[in-house]
Formats: C-alpha cells, sequence, structure tokens
C-alpha cells in the first residue's frame, strides 16, 4: 500500500510518501480503506522525538491515530460490523499511529453519522476519545459550568459540545477573533490571559467547577485557582502538570473509557448535536504542512488529511 511516514525523529521535512507494507485486522479489529485521518499534537510530539523516553518507535513509522473509511476486512470475533460499512474510530493504542494510509486497522469504531463527511468523521475520533475522558475524569455532571482554556482548538471544540449534551453550562478561552465561532457552539467566549478570573466574575456568578487546558499556555496555577483546587483541573496540553498537582489526560494508556463515546457521538451528530469544526483540509502528499499547521497551536478546529 502507500503511506506517509518516517524512518527516525526530526522535523516535518523526514516525512515521506511510499509504499508500506499492509496491515490486516487482528482479533477485534477491523481494517479499513481510508478516507481522511486527523492530526493531532502527539503526532508531531512522536515525530520530534520529543516522547522518545516514554513512546519508542519502531522505524518506520505511520504517523496518525483516528480515521475514517470503508471497512474491508473484519477481524475474528467482531460482530455488528460487515465489509463494506462506512465508519470512523481509533487505531491500537500500542502502535501510535498507522492511520496516514491507504489502509488502517482500527481497534474502536462507530458508524460514520450521516450528517458527517468523511472529513469530519476523519477528525473526530481521537478527539472524542480525549473528551470523553476528561469529562469522566473531571466527573463533570448536569448543572456544572466548566471552562476550557483554548476553547476553539480540535479537542475544545468537542468537549464542549460533548459537555453541553451533559447539561453542563461551557465558558470558553479564545481570542477575540475566535469568539464570534465559539459563540456558535454556545459556548460563552472569554479573552484568554492575565485577569482571567475578573473576567469570568460576571459570567461565572456562581463560580467554576471544573477546567480543562487544552491550550498549555502555562496557565495552571491561575486556572488551578479559579476552580478551586487542582483536583478540578485537567490537562491536555500543559507538561509542567505534576507541579501543580494536576492530572495531565493526554493519551490513554490500555483501554480507554472514551472509546465507549463513539456511538454516543454518531448519534448526537445525526441529531443535529455535535459538528466537527473544520480548520483545514490537506491531501496526504500536504501531511508534512499539515503538521506544521497544526504545531502553530492556532487552529481553528480540526486539520485533517484526506487519502485518495
Amino acid at each position: 500500500m502507500f503511506a506517509v511516514q518516517y524512518h527516525c525523529y526530526g522535523g516535518s521535512e523526514v516525512l515521506c510518501m511510499e509504499e508500506a507494507e499492509e496491515p490486516h485486522a487482528g482479533p477485534g479489529q477491523v481494517r479499513i480503506a481510508v478516507r481522511a485521518t486527523g492530526v493531532t499534537p502527539v503526532d508531531w510530539y512522536l515525530r520530534s522525538g520529543m516522547l522518545r523516553d516514554i513512546a519508542t518507535l519502531d522505524f518506520p513509522h505511520i504517523p496518525g491515530m483516528d480515521a475514517a473509511g470503508t471497512v474491508d476486512e473484519v477481524g475474528e470475533g467482531v460482530t455488528g460490523t460487515a465489509v463494506g460499512d462506512k465508519v470512523f474510530g481509533l487505531v491500537p493504542v500500542v502502535d501510535r499511529g498507522g492511520a496516514v494510509a491507504q489502509y488502517a486497522v482500527l481497534e474502536a469504531w462507530a458508524p460514520k453519522p450521516r450528517s458527517w463527511s468523511f472529513e469530519e468523521a476523519g477528525g473526530a475520533a481521537g478527539n472524542i476519545d480525549t473528551a470523553m475522558r476528561v469529562l469522566e475524569a473531571l466527573e463533570a455532571a448536569e448543572g456544572m459550568t466548566l471552562l476550557i482554556e483554548g476553547a476553539a482548538g480540535g479537542v475544545g471544540t468537542l468537549t464542549a459540545q460533548l459537555a453541553q449534551a451533559r447539561g453542563l453550562d461551557v465558558i470558553g478561552t479564545a481570542s477575540e477573533g475566535n469568539h464570534g465561532f465559539l459563540d456558535r457552539l454556545g459556548v460563552i467566549p472569554v479573552t484568554y490571559g492575565a485577569g482571567l478570573a475578573d473576567r469570568l466574575a460576571p459570567l461565572a456568578p456562581h463560580g467554576v467547577d471544573v477546567v480543562l487546558d487544552a491550550a498549555g499556555k502555562g496557565s495552571l496555577g491561575e486556572l488551578v485557582a479559579i476552580a478551586g483546587g487542582p483536583h478540578r483541573v485537567v490537562t491536555i496540553a500543559d507538561f509542567d502538570a505534576d507541579r501543580h498537582g494536576v492530572r495531565f489526560a493526554r493519551s490513554p494508556a490500555g483501554e480507554s473509557p472514551g472509546w465507549a463515546g463513539l456511538p454516543l457521538a454518531a448519534d448526537l451528530a445525526d441529531r443535529g448535536r455535535l459538528t466537527v469544526p473544520l480548520h483545514a483540509v490537506f491531501p496526504l502528499k500536504e501531511t508534512a504542512t499539515a503538521h506544521d499547521t497544526s504545531a502553530t497551536g492556532h487552529a481553528r478546529g480540526k486539520i485533517v488529511i484526506t487519502v485518495p
């Protein structure tokens, strides 16, 4: 098959499109002909070598954690899914990638919502998984107020919508240029930066119950103070979390409770209650540009790569 892969750690220039060995569906898995796959920060964290001390890779390595496409192989023990079904989902956690390719194996999946394009579905599963794990870790429940630091990105936009489906009120920080975007998602926008607590006071007169830091801009100290303790804050982006006593929830270890959110998200989507805002869509040959765009940290919504 054809795939984008890299043979050593480095910048986006190490990515190349070339022939690669086809994967096959094992027990409890399906293989799809990939139509689209999302880009996450973990993709370029891994490629750069930033995580080599905790997540070593076997080279050559194919990036990509989530994908959408058409099932063309069904592994032993799989029921309810057949060849030809359109699905979206996640690659095996232990593989740390494999989706930026002609074929990919999924170990968690759900039917593609009729209301989503392949591009939207291809960029959804990883962020849904992360969002569900964050909401569970925060014990987010109806009537609470959730603050999302960096709400306009891929994880922020889906976490906000899934939180609203649980009955939470959501406030999100973003640059002023993204306030209208957040407002259309039902999120109360507020400008990020110093003095955030003062700006929140009129927006959340009863206070903020829980916080997701999706930005990683060094604001954990202030976010802990706003929430009333580190146990009410989760970050997916600040590697200084331990110093503040905050949980870091970027990637699952073993079976992820967020996987259960895929069918729920698909149902919400087909009821018009969950959208996947797309920042940019790149063809496979521009995977390096997609990685570089993600690394700027300024994406409004999800970055997606399409596969011919």
